[in-house]
């Protein structure tokens, strides 16, 4: 794996949004702007190197990173801004389905990838899918490096009994369940810090390639394998 620049996250990227934790308010963000505009400048090199790194396996159409200031309309806590910084890689084409994400927060870091509350049309298709034949996707959840990685599918978001349509008692309804289908994978502190870091997070995106190669197929076929694709 040959090196780029800015393999790791520097420690004053944490240490900014640890104060910015403890005195989040506009005053605060105003007073010290040019630290939070030199580390978002630290940050969009990182991202870069990431979409460069898993452009030598797949192809990244976007970056999209996560505004700091949080929606706060709705929201009961009114403070201002978030104390993470993410983002996240689409893969390109019609046929590459899935995506790549990162979240960088002190004592909360993880990467995630997968498919995150797909329309009603491709959450049915993929629930058919299980239904009908789930070995494939749980060889590929089995698999000892990925299970190792990740575990299991993500389990926050789900049915509680069965989806319309579906047996309750059938065999694959743990799966079937899932209105979301992605894992998570944690980091310390001390590993995103690390010199080694994108090397680390690079490795297990790249666990999520059978997953995604897998639910891809699925996603542009008909039932009967046909393609769905012109």
């Amino acid at each position: 794996m040959f090196l780029l620049m800015n393999q790791s996250i520097p420690e004053s990227v944490f240490e900014f949004l640890l104060k910015l934790k403890n005195n989040n308010n506009r005053e605060w963000m105003q007073a010290n702007k040019k630290t939070y505009l030199f580390n978002e400048k630290l940050l969009k090199e990182f991202y870069l190197n990431i979409e460069k790194a898993l452009n030598r396996s797949d192809e990244i159409a976007n970056i999209k990173v996560y505004r700091i200031h949080r929606d706060i309309r709705f929201s009961n806590d009114k403070t201002p801004y978030n104390v993470h910084r993410s983002a996240s890689f689409s893969r390109a084409g019609s046929h590459r389905r899935g995506g790549y994400y990162l979240r960088l927060e002190p004592g909360n870091s993880y990467m995630a990838g997968g498919f995150f509350n797909p329309n009603a049309a491709d959450l049915f298709r993929i629930r058919k899918e299980f239904e009908i034949d789930s070995s494939e996707i749980r060889k590929i959840l089995s698999q000892p490096d990925f299970k190792k990685a990740f575990g299991n599918l993500n389990q926050e978001n789900l049915v509680k009994t069965a989806p319309n349509g579906f047996n309750k008692n059938d065999e694959n309804i743990d799966l079937i369940r899932l209105k979301s289908f992605f894992v998570r994978h944690h980091f310390s502190d001390s590993e995103v810090h690390e010199i080694h870091f994108m090397e680390n997070l690079i490795y297990h995106y790249e666990l999520l390639r059978p997953f995604f190669d897998y639910m891809s197929e699925v996603l542009t076929t008909d039932l009967n394998g046909v393609s769905l694709l012109e």
